[in-house]
């Protein structure tokens, strides 16, 4: 069992940043891979960026490409991303998921699932 807590999210404006924490706690953590997922009004939830347990591969969707940065911290038990060049299109409900052995962009193969933080940039 794995609880997943994220924060970080708020308002902000175009162009602007945000940098989103996830505090894993329960089972290990380093041994996981971990990511964020994005849900818009009126969408379905889309792969936003993967880390694998060592950080040596990550993934990223090609509308972040550039300006988002996914890191973690397995001493802490912490994953992160940071947002930069926020877009209003990158408005939704972000949350962080752990353990997977599946295709990343799949979210039913994501074993755990935060509450998710609500990220608002205005246009």
């Amino acid at each position: 069992q794995v609880q997943l807590v994220e924060s970080g999210g708020g308002l902000a404006q175009a162009g602007g940043s945000l940098r989103l924490s996830c505090a894993a706690s329960g089972r290990t953590f380093s041994t996981r891979a971990m990511g964020w997922f994005r849900q818009a009004p009126g969408k379905e939830r889309e792969f936003v960026s993967g880390i694998g347990r060592s950080s040596f591969v990550i993934r990223y969707a090609d509308s972040v490409k550039g300006r988002f940065t996914i890191s973690r911290d397995n001493a802490k038990n912490m994953v992160y991303l940071q947002m930069n060049s926020l877009k209003f299109e990158d408005t939704a409900v972000y949350y962080c998921v752990a353990d997977t052995t599946s295709p990343w962009a799949s979210p039913e193969g994501w074993g755990y699932w935060g509450q998710g933080t609500q990220v608002t940039v205005s246009s």
